[in-house]
């Protein structure tokens, strides 16, 4: 008899397409706020600087993640906990890691998702 095998299901976004959330929603503004302050009231060649650098560190960031796909990769967690697992995909919200073969210091798991903010750092061989 073949082993029942639970399926993964990521969060999508409400939008048939799952393309993402309306940035004017709650769940938005709590979950999505950048780190580069908005530019009300500048000028357009700033303007334009400050969206070309935000489109490089963004396509740095998913080619990093694509880059990172079924491999090993090292994740440094808070309490000095380390621990090992090939990365398989990310969320649309980048919060979560889904893992396989995850290898913590108590055993192993052979599925996980790993919340990105109990993330410190993670490196992978390139």
């Amino acid at each position: 008899m073949a082993t029942p095998v639970s399926v993964l299901r990521l969060p999508k976004g409400p939008d048939p397409n799952s393309r993402g959330f309306d940035p004017s929603s709650p769940r938005f503004i709590a979950l999505c706020r950048t780190s580069i302050p908005t530019s009300a009231g500048a000028d357009t060649e700033q303007l334009l600087e400050e969206q070309h650098a935000r489109s490089v560190l963004r396509e740095r960031f998913l080619r990093c993640l694509l880059a990172m796909s079924n491999k090993k990769v090292h994740f440094r967690m808070h309490e000095k906990v380390n621990v090992e697992a090939t990365f398989g995909a990310s969320d649309i919200d980048v919060l979560n890691f889904q893992v396989s073969d995850l290898h913590t210091p108590i055993g192993v798991q052979k599925e996980a998702l790993i919340r990105c903010h109990d993330v410190i750092s993670l490196t992978f061989e390139v």
